[in-house]
């Protein structure tokens, strides 16, 4: 069981339908800005408990907006399921070696507005799926298929034997992103926060694209550059440039 805390992913978690065993809310908290929430509780039979603020403080570390729920464990998606019907326009994404909870969340919400179709992580040296996940992603996880691999390569291999186009992103000496002529469907890959993509996993990738950059500061936060590079991505597979 797992506890997620706000309004937008409590109502996110609701909409989906994702086992949502119990809401809490903070003893008078204003109603206004949740009828929604509760309505599709009482539609759904879902049990509802007031509790005061210091109960939800203690049960959920982070900014819970005096609304909390109890949520089955986040379950994983396997591959073949999501790229069954891999079409020219898909893009997937993989994060090779994302640590940090909070930017694994704010890439699945990012990944998401973008039309990404999953996310694939390695077993180890990754952030998991977890409340603070949930809450970065502001919901978004509730939507996004997230997929666990034990062997990355292998994985980018098997993409490849399936039609897909591996992008690899790298601060710099690749492709100039504004220049890249993007052929579909396709994999990013987005190395981790202190080291980027592993030399094994470049090595791999059919092209490296880089942002170019005129400022002083050398690099972008990782959740900015995925951010850019699915924009780019989406326009170009969109055929709007």
């Amino acid at each position: 069981m797992q506890v997620i805390g706000g309004v937008n992913p409590v109502r996110e978690a609701l909409s989906r339908g994702e086992g949502v065993k119990k809401i809490l809310l903070a003893e008078g908290r204003d109603k206004k800005n949740i009828t929604d929430i509760l309505d599709m509780a009482a539609a759904k039979k879902i049990p509802l408990e007031f509790q005061n603020r210091a109960f939800l403080d203690r049960i959920y570390q982070g900014k819970h907006q005096g609304i909390v729920a109890y949520l089955d464990e986040f379950r994983y998606a396997e591959l073949d399921r999501i790229i069954v019907d891999s079409l020219p326009n898909m893009i997937l994404l993989i994060l090779d070696g994302v640590t940090d909870p909070r930017n694994l969340g704010a890439i699945i919400r990012t990944a998401h507005c973008f039309g990404v179709r999953g996310i694939i992580v390695p077993k180890r040296r990754s952030a998991d799926v977890t409340p603070v996940v949930m809450k970065a992603s502001a919901g978004a996880a509730i939507w996004m298929p997230v997929v666990k691999e034990v062997n990355l390569v292998r994985t980018v291999a098997y993409l490849k034997e399936k039609g897909f186009w591996i992008y690899g992103a790298e601060a710099e000496g690749g492709i100039n992103l504004g220049e890249l002529k993007v052929t579909g469907p396709v994999a990013l890959v987005i190395g981790g926060e202190e080291r980027g993509i592993r030399p094994l996993m470049r090595k791999n990738c059919d092209f490296i694209i880089s942002i170019p950059m005129i400022g002083e500061v050398s690099s972008l936060n990782v959740v900015v550059a995925c951010g850019i590079i699915l924009y780019d991505m989406r326009r170009k597979l969109a055929g709007e440039v």
